[in-house]
């Protein structure tokens, strides 16, 4: 077996099996392109054979060239991952991945934009794109993402049998997990001006979000478009596409959703990633009562 059927074993396991994004699937396979060249390794068996002493010095070599934390944090699980299937791909029976413990990470909180942005965000984008269809069609995606608490993925996997939209609609997340979320009346509104205003066929088993020369939409473009409303309305680099989920989150905890509740509409395989919120909605509040409050910030005596 060569080396680059090594990688599209990996690929095809990623993406058929465990239903993993374009996104993960790029990143998972660059990782393990590296490894197989730094290592010179030519077979599941060679890849099999890795231990905890030949990650960390890979780790090393590439922390060497620049990596930050955070993306090393993401390499190791790759690398971890694509062992453990090797191991599994060479019959070994115990096909655990070795065990090494990644960089501390500071959890950041993630940013949300308020209700006003979020709909401003919207608007600016559908007026000012180059054609009224395009512009009608990024706003409807931004708003699934921000009424229905959907990931950019998600929106984009929605197809021509998912229209009309109704009152809820049930989207495929990560793991080809699925779910029923809320779909608010200014989004049903929003995707149906797109259905109507664009040139290309929306068949049952079509993208439902099409590009200016009528294929898929990409991520890039939604980026892009919300990048360009981002700078015209003055906000930070943080109101990004996937702080409108952020936002959502935010909001619906902080008028009295509970975190389980939570956990189901966004899809999180577990608590603790719906946790985070908490921390989101307290800093919120926080925030809110030192600009508020008389007393809130005193002066420090001398």
């Amino acid at each position: 077996m060569s080396r680059a059927d090594i990688l599209e074993a990996w690929r095809a396991h990623l993406a058929d099996s465990r239903r993993r994004s374009p996104h993960t699937v790029r990143a998972y396979c660059a990782a393990a392109q590296r490894i197989i060249e730094d290592r010179d390794l030519s077979s599941f068996q060679d890849i099999a054979t890795l231990e905890a002493h030949d990650l960390r010095a890979h780790l090393a070599s590439r922390r060497a060239e620049g990596l930050a934390n955070t993306s090393a944090a993401r390499e190791l699980s790759a690398l971890k991952a694509f062992i453990a299937f090797a191991r599994r791909e060479a019959g070994d029976p115990d096909p655990a991945a070795p065990r090494v413990c990644g960089p501390r990470l500071k959890k950041g909180l993630p940013r949300p934009v308020t209700p006003d942005e979020a709909v401003n965000i919207a608007d600016l984008i559908d007026g000012t794109a180059n054609e009224d269809w395009i512009g009608a069609r990024d706003r409807a995606v931004l708003l699934l993402m921000y009424g229905s608490g959907l990931r950019i993925a998600e929106a984009l996997s929605l197809q021509g049998r998912d229209i009309p939209l109704g009152e809820t609609l049930q989207v495929t997340g990560k793991g080809g997990k699925q779910r029923l979320v809320p779909v608010l009346p200014i989004t049903r509104q929003a995707v149906a001006s797109y259905v109507d205003a664009c040139p290309y066929p929306l068949s049952a088993k079509e993208p439902l979000f099409r590009g200016a020369k009528g294929g898929a939409l990409s991520q890039g473009m939604v980026q892009k478009a919300m990048a360009k409303a981002r700078r015209a309305l003055g906000l930070p680099d943080t109101a990004t596409p996937h702080a409108l989920r952020h936002s959502f989150a935010t909001h619906l905890l902080g008028a009295g959703a509970d975190l389980r509740s939570l956990q189901e509409l966004l899809g999180h395989a577990s608590l603790g990633s719906t946790q985070i919120y908490t921390k989101v909605d307290a800093a919120s509040l926080l925030e809110n009562y030192r600009s508020a409050h008389p007393r809130a910030r005193s002066k420090k005596t001398p």
